[in-house]
């Protein structure tokens, strides 16, 4: 039987608060409002169920892999949908006595099983002109060290969050691995994300011809951080399909994609190919 190729894509545009069980209301009725097409990926933001608090208050929310009650809801709300859910993020630990945890998507199936985990590799360790004005990540969240893409009924799902979409490097090795739609998380400063967010997006997205989708937090969160929103959906030529504007809030932007035109794009452009050729002269 042939792979079902079309697959609707629904990013969600929200402003988490520092308590995940009223983030986690939010989402579910969010999660009332999908479009009835099936199979369908649904992207959440970057730090959906705690933002606003800090990261030490990430830290103490942070759950083993595989058990508490964040990850038991998000599992329940994939299966009762009966959709791809991505939860990009949440704070992970292996060990209790960690002092840093993991910043980890995870994308859980129809059936509410976890299928994959990504953890941020590049962590937000910068300077901008707005409120908060010094962003350090790295100082309680640990980096990311794999390249992360997942199987699914309608193709091959590459992972990354937020910040990566400013390495180009990450986004050709998820194509590498066969990614044909790219999951992007994201929290994406008010600064930043009005002066990069579309281009970035709409670029990596050319690049690697995949769909992109990208949920995103919007507005002035509890402790007066600033994020742009804008949660899109941008198909493999760089069309911007659906987006959120920078004021709504809770929000979808959802597109029905037909993965088939993936293959005419890259047999036309075929820069994979000529990606390898070019990685050889430039090596040499």
């Amino acid at each position: 039987m042939s792979k079902q190729r079309i697959v609707q894509l629904t990013a969600v545009q929200m402003t988490s608060q520092p308590d995940p069980q009223q983030n986690l209301a939010q989402i579910e009725q969010l999660l009332q409002q999908l479009p009835p097409e099936r199979p369908q990926l649904v992207v959440l933001p970057e730090a959906c169920l705690c933002f606003g608090a800090g990261d030490k208050r990430q830290r103490e929310l942070a759950e083993q892999p595989g058990s508490g009650p964040m990850q038991q809801r998000l599992s329940a709300l994939a299966k009762e949908h009966g959709i791809y859910l991505l939860a990009g993020t949440v704070p992970l630990v292996e060990q209790k006595d960690d002092d840093k945890f993991s910043a980890a998507s995870l994308v859980y199936g129809p059936s509410g099983e976890c299928l994959a985990r990504y953890d941020k590799i590049h962590l937000f360790d910068v300077d901008v002109a707005d409120s908060t004005r010094t962003y350090r990540e790295s100082a309680w969240t640990h980096a990311g060290e794999k390249v992360i893409t997942v199987d699914t009924e309608f193709g091959r799902l590459g992972l990354a969050v937020c910040y990566d979409v400013r390495f180009p490097e990450l986004f050709r090795a998820l194509r590498e691995q066969g990614a044909e739609v790219i999951a992007l998380p994201s929290a994406f400063t008010r600064v930043t994300g009005a002066a990069h967010w579309h281009v970035l997006a709409r670029a990596r997205a050319i690049e690697q011809q995949c769909a992109l989708v990208a949920g995103a937090q919007v507005g002035t969160h509890a402790n007066g951080r600033e994020t742009y929103g804008h949660a899109l959906v941008v198909d493999a030529w760089g069309k911007l399909l659906s987006e959120c504007d920078g004021t709504q809030s809770p929000c979808l932007a959802s597109a029905r994609v037909d993965l088939t035109e993936l293959d005419e794009i890259r047999r036309n452009i075929p820069v994979a190919k000529h990606f390898a050729s070019s990685k050889k002269v430039i090596h040499e």
